[in-house]
């Protein structure tokens, strides 16, 4: 089972690739040997969605069994499945993000890795830093974080 956690500031060439973290990079070969898949997040955040291969093969037919007459999960599938990209960190531990997913998520030369359990996603710098910084006082909190004891 993944365990990602932390962020991590790193830089992305003018050609698309990014070198994975040495620690993360480890993990990674623990867990899948390298082979991750890359997807645009439905969320409203404009991020990446970095999976190691074998949690994307425990999602992905959770996601084509929803019922695909519903507008949100046809956006969902659409969004999860069709921009859905199978890639194996090279010797150096490098990917190479696709021109779609970096436009889609706004992608230039600064960039964070954020760990989020069994995944990671991938962020531009400033707009991450931009969503720290945004307010939550109008989001209401579910009853399951409300009984949670931090």
């Amino acid at each position: 089972m993944s365990n990602f956690l932390g962020s991590h500031a790193i830089n992305m060439d003018a050609k698309g690739r990014l070198a994975i973290p040495a620690r993360v990079r480890e993990e990674l070969a623990d867990t899948c040997d390298g082979r991750i898949v890359l997807t645009a997040n439905a969320d409203e955040e404009r991020c990446l969605l970095l999976y190691p291969e074998p949690e994307w093969e425990e999602l992905q037919p959770k996601i084509q069994a929803l019922p695909n007459m519903n507008k949100a999960v046809r956006r969902l599938q659409r969004l999860l499945l069709g921009q859905a990209t199978r890639l194996e960190l090279d010797s150096n531990g490098r990917i190479l993000v696709p021109p779609p997913l970096r436009n889609y998520a706004r992608l230039e030369k600064k960039l964070m890795l954020i760990g989020q359990g069994k995944k990671f996603e991938l962020w531009s710098e400033e707009r991450w830093f931009a969503w720290l910084d945004e307010s939550t006082d109008d989001e209401e909190m579910p009853a399951e974080m409300e009984a949670l004891s931090l």
